[in-house]
């Protein structure tokens, strides 16, 4: 758990949730809608230690009548981390901060939210001036859990905010979605991901360039492919092969990619590092630079093929990876699909 200022991107939705608190404009019930591991909790949890923050709440309050530049909403709005509410929340023991839990995997059942949500909200904040309910995972509430979820929504009492995180947030009925603030997850720049992973996380330049990429703007995604044991073993494995498909004897070519049965389960992220490996070739190609590529430590194998390739062939390429990723979709033999892609690739790298 942490505060604004430690989260990577979403300065726009940090922006709003900082104002709302500001300018005393909560609302009653938020979605903030986002792929897993994309920053949802992180937002939730600093937005609900602000509201209870006690050193902001007392900023705040002697803001009043101060000249309007002093009242910023980066100050006045992000938690202290100090106070005793603050801890608390650190803690995860913030009487007044509750995550509802449920029993089944797969399933938030109209028993969890009555017996969590809506019997509990009657009851007055123990010591803060709000009740935070933070609902992860809130797609897995079934019609009847919404039903009930949905008469709370509409008349909450006025210290009430329920945040609804969720990949999925057309999975929720229309009244629920239309009487909630919807806050919408964007991606993170690949830049400020890369100088998160070398800063904070001691990752090498060439790994995190890779990982940043990988991640398509999400954080969450991006520190988990840089510990990932098993994502380092496959680009190490992809990498020699791309290296090494165009001289090896088409008769060879089934035995060589045999390696990647190991990896079916993870197909689709090998699919994405070829597809990664043949964008850098033709970014090469094209501008002559080192700059933008993400293989940015095999660069001198990056060029060589660039020199030997045509835009023809490095497009034939790309087609090729999509129509094996169509077809692995589809059930199609699997030793069979990627001695295809091989072969292409190995027809087309000069």
């Amino acid at each position: 758990m942490a505060g604004f200022h430690e989260i990577i991107g979403h300065e726009q939705l940090i922006a709003h949730l900082q104002s709302a608190i500001v300018m005393d404009k909560v609302s009653h019930a938020y979605i903030i809608n986002g792929p897993k591991d994309s920053g949802k909790m992180m937002l939730a949890q600093a937005f609900a230690m602000a509201l209870q923050c006690e050193t902001s709440i007392r900023n705040r309050e002697g803001a009043t009548g101060r000249p309007e530049e002093k009242l910023s909403p980066e100050i006045l709005a992000e938690p202290c981390l100090e106070c005793h509410s603050c801890k608390q929340a650190l803690g995860n023991n913030q009487p007044d901060i509750i995550y509802l839990t449920h029993e089944k995997p797969n399933t938030i059942s109209v028993a969890d939210i009555r017996e969590q949500i809506n019997h509990d909200i009657e009851i007055k904040p123990y010591s803060s001036k709000y009740k935070v309910y933070i609902v992860d995972e809130a797609e897995k509430m079934n019609q009847q859990a919404q039903n009930a979820l949905l008469k709370t929504i509409e008349e909450p009492p006025a210290y009430a905010v329920i945040l609804l995180l969720t990949t999925n947030a057309d999975a929720f009925l229309q009244t629920i979605r239309s009487r909630c603030v919807m806050l919408d997850i964007k991606p993170v720049s690949d830049e400020k991901i890369r100088e998160f992973l070398m800063k904070k996380r001691q990752v090498p330049d060439y790994k995190a360039e890779v990982c940043a990429a990988f991640a398509r703007g999400n954080v969450g995604r991006a520190v988990a492919l840089a510990s990932s044991e098993r994502f380092n073993e496959l680009k190490d494995v992809t990498v020699s092969l791309l290296r090494r498909l165009g001289d090896i004897r088409r008769y060879d070519i089934l035995q060589e990619i045999k390696p990647l049965n190991d990896f079916k389960d993870d197909i689709r992220e090998f699919f994405d590092l070829v597809l990664f490996w043949y964008r850098d070739v033709l970014l090469y190609k094209a501008a002559g630079s080192e700059e933008q590529l993400i293989f940015r430590e095999q660069a001198l194998e990056i060029r060589r093929q660039a020199e030997k390739s045509t835009y023809h062939g490095l497009q034939q390429i790309l087609e090729a990876i999509e129509t094996a990723d169509r077809r692995i979709r589809a059930n199609v033999n699997f030793d069979l699909t990627m001695e295809l892609l091989a072969m292409t690739i190995k027809e087309n790298i000069g």
